[in-house]
């Protein structure tokens, strides 16, 4: 593979931001014969952050006005990471991508976050089609796998393609028939070559249809535990896609590499929360100029900054003050910023590193900390995938809180053995040094992760952990001070998600003693902590350090 770098100067997303469009006044203006595809990826409710809606209309609207045509296509994850997300159970998102007019979209895994029927809901209610090439429902496909779209009279294909993680990284209870029996899925397997096969029948359907282009829509990412369905390992074993549009990893990695007959494809991934805005411009003769991403890494939006005022922007502000007299309700208060990202370290792209799901942080700490004395249990854990984003010194609001837990879990206190700690804590650490959402924020214990010793989890066709073979990374755990012992009990508290429906692929737990199965809202358990626990306040000293207070030590 060989990096393409690629950075657009700040003034560059202005002018193209600001562009006056005198051609949309004039009755039409001269088509070039030339195509923009546009594309989004993990917007998690982040329709006023980045550029935000307004912001790729304004660049939509811009091009077109220039007489370029554009199709624009979203790589999942959408519907899901914010209040507008949860308050309405996406319908408010979908509601914009509709009037955005969108093209074409896949499902990501958080799609189903609010449940498979909700989403099939939503499905119906999109003004555009959801395509993917392995989601299937008892072995059959439950959309197209592709769509030719036709624009400046060139005929472009579109596959979509969502990881098979999904079944391990939604609830898999929302993937299972009454009986409890899996039905739908994502033709997971170890090799990963039903996943490859799919891609490639679809690839192929396409250029017989007729497609001058193809382009591959993924949400697959490239993370270790995303193996064998990174988008490098679909470009590896298929041939005939031009442009693999990926998701699913918020990294703004752009990459070359060759399929497996020797031609160079190009990934293009465009981070997070519309921080890019993803294009692959095409000439009139059908061939593909430059494939990149605009970028927005300001903390101040590009709507708000820019003082945008379109079609998007009033629609976006209708659908956001729906809900803004919950959010906007001042909960509690914190005397340091708690963190997912690292606030010092960077991606090759210059964005923030999501160090939640490699590293404690005091965000982690909190956030189990708030589990275990909210329950009583001797032992706290959580998934880094299941907290969202910063919660920032200053007034915290219930929309803050929210977007620190968007799922509206519910956590269960269960009776294990020191054993099923251990294996559970071990399943956590098998990505690391890579990230992993299954990493374990911890409270009442401590532990050591040696990664130099080579993961020896084991997992079935669904991402489920069937077991631990070989030499141990995670070393030294102490439970109140106190080795664990691992023929002895304790009582952990966690979400419900992963401690009894195999969340995060966690099969650990099953069988153990449930002593509470349900617990309040957790973002209720978590002002309950704040104003109860620690009097309205979290205050510097025992969460000042953002990276934790020691709970977890990785040694290199």
């Amino acid at each position: 593979m060989k990096m393409i770098k690629k950075s657009l100067l700040l003034f560059c997303c202005f002018a193209l931001l600001l562009s006056v469009c005198a051609f949309a006044e004039e009755a039409g203006p001269e088509k070039t014969g030339e195509i923009y595809v546009l594309f989004t990826s993990d917007v998690h409710c982040g329709v006023d952050q980045g550029f935000g809606y307004a912001g790729l209309a304004q660049i939509r609207d811009t091009l077109e006005a220039q007489g370029y045509e554009t199709i624009l296509v979203d790589d999942g994850d959408a519907l899901q990471g914010d209040s507008i997300g949860v308050l309405t159970k996406g319908e408010a998102v979908l509601g914009l991508m509709n009037e955005m007019g969108y093209d074409v979209a896949i499902p990501g895994n958080h799609e189903f976050d609010y449940g498979m029927e909700r989403f099939l809901e939503l499905a119906e209610l999109a003004e555009f089609p959801y395509i993917s090439c392995n989601f299937t429902y008892l072995g059959e496909p439950v959309f197209a796998p592709y769509i030719v779209l036709e624009a400046a009279g060139k005929k472009i294909a579109f596959v979509g393609v969502t990881t098979p993680e999904s079944v391990s990284s939604a609830t898999p209870s929302t993937f299972r028939n009454e009986a409890g029996e899996t039905v739908y899925g994502f033709m997971r397997d170890e090799t990963g070559e039903a996943v490859y096969a799919a891609v490639q029948e679809a690839v192929d359907a396409a250029r017989a249809d007729g497609a001058e282009l193809v382009y591959v829509m993924g949400h697959m990412g490239m993370e270790a535990s995303c193996a064998p369905w990174t988008y490098a390992d679909v470009i590896e074993h298929t041939s005939g896609i031009d442009v693999f549009l990926d998701g699913h990893s918020h990294d703004t990695e752009q990459v070359v590499m060759k399929d497996k007959d020797g031609k160079e494809v190009t990934r293009s991934a465009v981070g997070t929360k519309l921080s890019c805005i993803g294009y692959s411009h095409i000439s009139a003769e059908g061939e593909i100029l430059e494939t990149g991403i605009w970028s927005w890494p300001n903390s101040v939006s590009a709507p708000e900054l820019l003082d945008i005022d379109n079609r998007m922007s009033a629609a976006v502000d209708a659908a956001l003050s729906q809900v803004e007299a919950i959010t906007e309700q001042v909960v509690a208060h914190s005397d340091v910023t708690l963190i997912t990202y690292d606030p010092v370290e960077k991606t090759s792209e210059g964005f923030s590193l999501r160090v939640v799901r490699l590293a404690e942080t005091n965000l982690g700490d909190f956030c189990a900390d708030v589990i275990r004395f909210e329950t009583g249990a001797d032992v706290a854990m959580i998934s880094g995938g299941e907290i969202r984003d910063d919660l920032n010194k200053g007034d915290i609001t219930y929309g803050d809180i929210m977007r620190v837990w968007p799922y509206e879990n519910e956590f269960c206190v269960l009776e294990v053995t020191g054993q099923t700690i251990l294996d559970a804590l071990e399943w956590g650490a098998r990505s690391l040094p890579g990230e992993n959402a299954s990493f374990q924020q911890v409270s009442g214990l401590t532990y050591e992760i040696d990664v130099s010793i080579p993961s020896g989890c084991t997992a079935d066709e669904n991402n489920l952990m069937t077991g631990i073979e070989g030499e141990r990374r995670v070393k030294n755990v102490l439970i109140a001070g106190e080795p664990l012992d691992p023929e002895g009990t304790y009582t952990l508290a966690g979400p419900n998600w992963s401690l009894l429906k195999n969340g995060d692929g966690f099969t650990v737990f099953d069988g153990a003693t449930v002593i509470t199965e349900s617990t309040g809202l957790d973002t209720q358990l978590m002002i309950d902590y704040i104003n109860d626990h620690l009097g309205g306040v979290i205050g510097g000293e025992e969460y000042a350090d953002p990276y934790g207070q020691g709970r977890i030590v990785i040694v290199e």
